[in-house]
């Protein structure tokens, strides 16, 4: 859960707002108990509403426009999949002060899954790969650029950069010239060989649900679309210990270019959410601690520290 501001111009949402919004434009559901609910997400506030919903509610204005491109893609991926996703039950305003769009969702059960706690590893590998294999099978048209699903060079400076300010938190413990080694391997990986794929394009853990240690839902289609199918590799080193890695990758058939690019762009995330998140969301920053630690394990032979 966050502790502080991550973001300039974040804005300030309490229960008090939330109760407001639901009341002045969604009447039927005033009566309904509202409570934030603990959350490592970075662009969304969620409060359970009643037992049956959540609202989603976007802290900056770049998250804005999640809300409409959920509303838009949700009902049409929906059939594709082989596990629920969300779903929209009514997009709010803005008001009371408030400045963007907004959604009520259907309420999905199930836990996230903790890295170094996953009670079927392996299993929840091969579901994350069905969930993949899914997304990548996708054919609707008109799809939207995913976030993430550009050429890996567009990440260059961004992820330099981290790793210069790496350097400087020397408590942090980070091998920069290792992870520096790692992505010059991966922007000397050759690119995608074929057409982009479907994406989900933020399979963090915090947007997975799960219930007995098997994958029940994903949540958060913000950031999907189309591009780099190595955009969804993420949960081989961002969750995944090493067999259940391995399970991944060989479910998927991911081919070596795209695996070093997928381990490359996991890297260039974490280096550069944890001096940013480090102070603000103590659950990005432990899993970018995560990530960075399998990766540089990983090529330095070492133990997993899954």
């Amino acid at each position: 859960m966050s502790t502080g501001q991550m973001h300039p111009g974040q804005h300030l949402i309490d229960d008090g707002l939330v109760q407001q919004l639901i009341s002045r434009q969604f009447p039927q559901w005033a009566g309904l108990n509202v409570e934030r609910l603990p959350s490592g997400g970075t662009v969304n506030a969620m409060y359970r509403l009643g037992n049956a919903m959540v609202v989603r509610l976007p802290l900056v204005e770049g998250g804005a426009k999640d809300v409409s491109m959920e509303q838009e893609w949700l009902p049409r991926l929906a059939p594709w999949l082989p596990v629920a996703i969300p779903e929209v039950l009514a997009t709010g305003q803005a008001a009371e002060g408030y400045p963007w769009p907004w959604s009520v969702y259907r309420w999905r059960s199930g836990e996230n899954p903790t890295a170094g706690a996953l009670s079927e590893p392996v299993l929840l590998a091969k579901d994350l790969a069905g969930f993949v294999a899914a997304m990548r099978s996708i054919t609707l048209p008109g799809a939207p650029q995913a976030y993430r699903g550009g050429h890996v060079a567009s990440l260059d400076a961004s992820t330099r950069a981290a790793i210069e300010e790496l350097r400087g938190i020397p408590q942090e413990g980070v091998d920069c010239d290792a992870a520096a080694a790692i992505w010059e391997d991966t922007l000397r990986t050759p690119g995608r060989d074929g057409p982009p794929v479907w994406l989900h394009a933020d399979l963090m853990p915090g947007n997975l649900l799960v219930d007995g240690g098997r994958l029940t839902s994903v949540i958060d289609f913000g950031c999907t679309g189309r591009g780099d199918p190595a955009c969804d590799l993420f949960p081989a080193w961002n969750l995944l210990p090493a067999d259940a890695r391995e399970a991944f990758r060989e479910t998927l058939a991911v081919d070596d270019a795209t695996w070093n690019r997928g381990r490359g762009r996991t890297l260039s995330q974490a280096l550069i959410a944890l001096p940013y998140y480090r102070k603000t969301n103590p659950a990005m920053a432990d899993n970018a601690r995560h990530v960075i630690r399998a990766v540089l394990g990983e090529d330095h032979g070492a133990t997993d520290p899954s």
